[in-house]
């Protein structure tokens, strides 16, 4: 694959690396594997950028965290999440640029592309992409966008290539290596999404504004 093209095998690669024993998130990684997510949403075309621009800034954001002077409280998104309520209830959510807003934006957005890449995996060869897309969308982030925001996503999945044309994105050889490496990636990704949703449930944190 070209240099900044799009690559499953490194989405699988980072958030293989993204669970601690410990069962803790790890943010570097993390991070990559957004990284890599964002690539593939752009190698989509101008469909998606309403996504990926807005995960590029929160991924930014978050590596912004990451370096900054508090950066060892961004090791692993339970070390962010007791740094960040440590300094107050009234903090969090008074800040629109605290690492626990920025990363459920992009914990809901994973939702999608977990549902998305699953439906590609296991749609039939001449499915529809964009019916696999909207429902995805329908059952993850159409709930937190408003109205106008849904009515253009879902315009836009139209012009989705076919799944065959997806599964080649995916730049990993034919169709069914791509169908075989996602089902190698989603679990990992899906492990990720489970360990965050239980942590921000249990801290009360899913509904910042």
């Amino acid at each position: 694959a070209a240099p900044g093209a799009f690559s499953l095998r490194e989405v699988l690669d980072a958030f293989q690396r993204c669970v601690t024993e410990q069962q803790e998130v790890l943010l570097e990684p993390y991070l990559c594997g957004w990284w890599g997510l964002i690539r593939f949403l752009q190698s989509l075309g101008a469909v998606f950028s309403f996504i990926s621009r807005d995960a590029v800034a929160k991924v930014q954001l978050m590596e912004g965290h990451r370096r900054g002077q508090h950066g060892q409280h961004y090791e692993s998104l339970q070390a962010m999440v007791r740094f960040e309520l440590a300094r107050g209830p009234a903090e969090l959510r008074g800040r629109a640029d605290s690492g626990c807003r920025t990363v459920l934006r992009l914990h809901r957005a994973l939702l999608w592309l977990q549902l998305f890449l699953e439906g590609l995996r296991t749609a039939r060869t001449d499915s529809r992409t964009a019916a696999i897309c909207t429902e995805a969308y329908n059952a993850s982030l159409a709930a937190h966008h408003p109205w106008v925001v849904r009515k253009a996503a879902t315009l836009a999945f139209c012009a989705l290539p076919s799944r065959d044309a997806f599964l080649e994105v995916m730049n990993v050889g034919p169709p069914e290596q791509a169908v075989a490496m996602l089902g190698e990636a989603i679990p990992h990704i899906q492990s990720v999404y489970g360990i965050t949703q239980e942590l921000f449930a249990q801290h009360t944190l899913l509904d910042l504004p």
